[in-house]
């Protein structure tokens, strides 16, 4: 994660290949991240990158609501995209999900539909709205709700087409597969201040650390 150069706005890591990103924040605190939709359809014809997705909502004056609605499914493989303003959320799946706005709560979104219930999106959301009443949400508890690495039982496994182990492997939040898997964890956190506290642990394809960044700054509403 990092300040783009050429849109020094925009924070966030780098598609090296479609020069977008999976997740995303402006200064003036529009948020939005995008998973891929595992559905076993390999993607037909030219599709546009989903993670242009992510930089035409950071970029754009739209409403999430609007801007949603505002997209071609068609023009991208299977995707869930979260959207979001100082004003509000929306979501939306191209695989259906369909368009929806979303009013506070706490939901879990891996690749599938949003609060597809998952065994690893069960746990983790659980275990968000446990620190929740807890009073415990900071970048630290939720890094470690984050670097669960517990598989599900064999019998949870839905495999979506793929070999059973590697289906095995991908029911853990944190993956760890040579060709496959987590490579980062990131932290969004905004205060009623409009403070962003932001953090990225990275990991090489053996699931050890490679470093971690912190990034902290007030919303600028001047460029909304």
């Amino acid at each position: 994660m990092h300040w783009w150069v050429e849109r020094p706005d925009i924070l966030a890591g780098r598609d090296l290949l479609g020069g977008g990103t999976w997740l995303g924040v402006h200064r003036n605190g529009r948020f939005a991240t995008v998973t891929n939709f595992r559905d076993g359809v390999p993607p037909a014809g030219k599709l546009v990158s989903r993670g242009k997705l992510i930089t035409d909502f950071l970029e754009s004056e739209q409403s999430p609501a609007a801007f949603v609605r505002s997209i071609d499914g068609s023009d991208f493989a299977g995707f869930n995209l979260i959207v979001a303003d100082l004003d509000g959320a929306s979501y939306l799946s191209n695989r259906d999900g369909g368009c929806r706005d979303l009013e506070p709560g706490v939901y879990g979104l891996a690749n599938a539909t949003l609060d597809t219930p998952w065994p690893k999106v069960e746990r983790s959301r659980e275990a968000f709205s446990a620190a929740l009443a807890a009073g415990l949400v900071n970048e630290s508890s939720m890094l470690r709700i984050l670097d669960d690495r517990q598989l599900a039982s064999a019998a949870e496994v839905e495999t979506h087409g793929l070999p059973f182990k590697k289906a095995h492997a991908y029911s853990a939040p944190f993956i760890v597969m040579p060709d496959y898997g987590t490579r980062c964890s990131t932290v969004l956190l905004r205060n009623r201040e409009g403070r962003l506290n932001i953090s990225e642990k990275r990991f090489k394809s053996d699931g050890h650390s490679t470093g971690q960044s912190d990034f902290y700054f007030d919303v600028d509403t001047a460029r909304s």
